[in-house]
């Protein structure tokens, strides 16, 4: 895309074109993409408010809330409700190898990792539950519903669920720590590896889009995962979605 560049007056008004058949907000929203390439909006900064963006180019505020949902579209910024709207981070790399542990994949990119439960409460297998941890249909687990985030941006939504009774205490265990990881130490669990991994694609539901700070309609990864203790027997079957504007799967061997 050609980004059109606006001209500023003496005043800081950036002038808007009128006339020429490119919509006043698609200027607006091409000159906000320049200055991200060009890094004077860096990532993470917060953008000026709708009213001193409304302000910069003369513009009513509908005009200015119209480009920032282009610019939103396009996977450069997040709008995050009751604080703003953000520059988006570089897609962070997500190893995904025998050993993936997600706390452990957002610290080795530099960024913090952080997350809350969403649900928690015990259900019963359906079949492609009872088949990835190789028990009875209709047998009770453990469901927890997650969101977990890096540096505090929403990076994935995450439904998994473990066998019970064994993990009747994971909840609390992961209220406590934060982590899958911890929550299976206090279950019992030492150590584990992951056993299979499918990935896949698809774009988001309004309900993902608004708990992962997305645009409607933008592109999520799903991944279906299941993972085993040291004797093997499956422990944990989750299905994720990550947001792919902010990650980036990298398949270990």
């Amino acid at each position: 895309m050609t980004n059109t560049v606006l001209p500023a007056d003496d005043n800081g008004v950036t002038e808007v074109a009128r006339g020429r058949g490119i919509a006043a907000w698609r200027q607006i929203a091409d000159e906000i993409e320049a200055d991200i390439r060009s890094e004077r909006l860096r990532a993470g900064m917060q953008l000026p408010t709708e009213s001193q963006l409304a302000t910069r180019f003369a513009v009513n505020r509908h005009t200015v809330r119209r480009s920032l949902a282009e610019l939103a579209s396009r996977g450069l910024v997040r709008a995050t409700q009751g604080r703003g709207t953000f520059v988006e981070d570089r897609p962070m790399p997500y190893p995904i190898g025998t050993r993936t542990r997600f706390s452990e994949n957002v610290s080795r990119a530099g960024r913090e990792a952080g997350g809350k439960v969403l649900e928690a409460y015990e259900t019963v297998a359906d079949p492609g539950v009872a088949k990835a941890l190789a028990i009875a249909l209709g047998a009770p687990v453990m469901r927890l519903d997650t969101v977990r985030m890096a540096d505090g941006s929403p990076i994935s939504l995450g439904n998994a669920y473990f066998p019970m009774p064994r993990f009747a205490g994971l909840v609390a265990a992961y209220r406590d720590t934060g982590t899958v990881t911890q929550a299976l130490a206090a279950c019992g669990v030492s150590d584990y590896r992951r056993l299979e991994t499918r990935i896949s694609a698809r774009l988001a539901g309004a309900e993902e889009a608004q708990k992962l700070d997305l645009a409607p309609g933008r592109l999520l990864l799903t991944v279906e995962s299941i993972n085993v203790d040291t004797d093997d027997a499956p422990i944990q079957f989750t299905r994720a979605a990550f947001a792919a504007d902010r990650t980036e799967l990298v398949v270990e061997s």
